[in-house]
């Protein structure tokens, strides 16, 4: 289709995006930034993706994501049109941050400073307090590389990778032996090797067979910390999308595509069941897989199926949104249930997928920390079972594990909630292959494994379809909320290199330099 031209007669160029979650409206924030007549269609009526809201008789409940990570990654987010995270909403740092239960007399809170963490490690394992000093600082020169270089490359090729000195960097660390192994040399303790393990849950792998790279994971947690933005997540996405809004970006609700209008090899446009729309590109943040099997013809699709029956995917999930009539004593905003073993519930997720015999279990209660989710009295609580995708999912095994899990919360808190619970709501495989296209059912895509990182994780650009780009938590970096905001930002960057007029790719190089610089880690964050 022929581009569009302006008021002022400048050329433009449009683009349609798939799906607005994270690294949707963070890609048609980005692409109308850079002057592109955006479409953002959504087939749900209210916008977030996995991050939706739900309200209900005074509950507002984060459908997805809780944990807020990385917070200079949403800094650098609304930098890029010149905001801060402060113009849109109040993060609170999470003191504790987190509280992990092993037994009924066994609990442990993580501090928030380095100071509380160095206390806490040493008074369970004398000694310990250096050895995580020594852990993090590895962990840091890991995190400021990954997150400041191999993240921002859109990952066509090795080579972006060689010509950077990430490589270099990364030498200087242990990265291909386990992380299970890694965090074995520094601590003898078993708790604090859950602790440091945990973090790594939802890559897609257990410890044992994730690469100590990921350490990296555990200075996001420890050093950078856990946040809350007050409203829940919710706030986060409305923020961003006020933000894609103002740059000019049109937002289509209750709008589903139908297919990718394909001609000439080309990516022209879609078909919604509300009629046509054209662009010159089209971006496509749904899941990868129904993208490919879904609204494209056999002869545009990049991978084959036997191909998708092999990718390792990361966990679905059974959750649970309760509303409860009053406090439930001996919790934290967000609490983890390790009582049961990690290595019986991760082999039951990633090798011998089934529902899970003793299964580990979060739960958060943002109410907590933010009285605005919950009515006066009442507690927000959120319970998540990590679990494999495509398994059987019936009314019947949703309410085995609710009483599971709430058997081992009345155990452990002295207070049983189900007499208390005034509003209840399951979601699990069979709703995220409704609500979503969720491939298997999955809830967090596909696994970051090292056999699917980067240049081997499904294309950011359609390798049968010039035109059609992907972004998202199948595609790089990988999942998670950071992650796809990030991935939103380098697709965008990426069409508009690739689209650019050729009398503007040398500014263009030079602009591309300029963002990289802009959004590598800001080392005077202490967040």
């Amino acid at each position: 289709m022929p581009s569009t031209a302006s008021a002022t007669g400048q050329h433009t160029r449009s683009a349609i995006v798939i799906g607005a979650g994270f690294s949707g409206i963070a890609a048609a924030a980005s692409l109308a930034r850079r002057g592109f007549r955006v479409d953002l269609v959504e087939k749900n009526t209210t916008p977030g993706g996995r991050a939706r809201v739900w309200q209900k008789d005074g509950f507002t409940f984060d459908m997805g994501p809780s944990f807020y990570w990385m917070p200079e990654v949403f800094e650098r987010f609304f930098a890029e049109f010149g905001e801060h995270v402060t113009d849109h909403y109040e993060l609170r740092r999470l003191d504790p941050s987190y509280r992990i239960i092993f037994g009924e007399e066994d609990m442990l809170d993580l501090p928030a400073t380095r100071e509380g963490q160095r206390a806490l490690f040493e008074r369970i394992e004398p000694g310990s307090a250096r050895a995580l000093d020594r852990f993090l600082a590895e962990a840091k020169v890991k995190y400021d590389l990954g997150m400041g270089e191999l993240v921002y490359q859109p990952a066509l090729s090795w080579m972006e990778y060689a010509q950077s000195a990430v490589f270099v960097g990364l030498l200087r660390t242990s990265v291909l032996k386990s992380l299970r192994r890694h965090v074995q040399d520094h601590f003898t303790e078993p708790r604090l090797r859950t602790l440091m393990e945990f973090p790594v849950l939802f890559l897609g792998a257990s410890p044992q067979d994730t690469p100590a790279l990921y350490s990296l994971m555990n200075y996001a947690d420890l050093e950078l910390g856990t946040w809350y933005p007050m409203g829940g997540m919710g706030r986060v996405v409305e923020a961003m999308l006020s933000v894609a809004k103002r740059q000019g970006a049109q937002i289509h609700l209750g709008r589903t595509v139908e297919r990718i209008i394909v001609e000439d090899g080309r990516a022209v446009g879609v078909e919604t069941d509300q009629g046509m729309m054209k662009a010159d590109v089209v971006v496509a943040s749904a899941d990868y897989h129904h993208v490919e099997r879904t609204l494209l013809p056999d002869r545009y699709r990049s991978y084959s199926p036997a191909y998708w029956e092999k990718r390792r995917m990361a966990p679905s999930s059974l959750l649970f949104y309760l509303g409860i009539d009053r406090t439930v004593p001996g919790l934290a905003h967000h609490t983890l249930f390790f009582d049961e073993p990690l290595d019986v519930h991760s082999a039951e997720i990633y090798d011998k997928p089934s529902w899970p015999s003793r299964p580990l279990f979060y739960v958060s209660c943002p109410s907590r920390t933010d009285p605005s989710v919950a009515p006066p009295g009442h507690e927000n609580m959120v319970v998540l079972i990590p679990i494999a995708p495509g398994l059987e999912d019936t009314e019947a095994i949703r309410e085995r594990y609710y009483d599971i899990v709430m058997e081992r919360i009345a155990r452990y808190t002295g207070f049983d909630p189900r007499p208390h619970v005034v509003l209840k709501r399951s979601y699990c495989i069979n709703d995220l292959k409704r609500d979503y296209n969720a491939y298997r059912g999955n809830a967090y895509g596909l696994a970051n494994t090292i056999m699917q990182t980067g240049p081997l994780r499904p294309s950011m650009k359609s390798r049968k379809v010039r035109g059609l780009y992907h972004t998202g938590q199948f595609t790089v970096p990988g999942p998670g909320v950071p992650p796809a905001i990030i991935s939103g930002q380098v697709v965008a960057r990426l069409i508009e290199k690739e689209t650019a007029p050729r009398s503007t790719i040398r500014a263009g190089r030079s602009n591309a330099a300029a963002t990289t610089e802009h959004l590598s880690p800001a080392p005077a964050l202490n967040a």
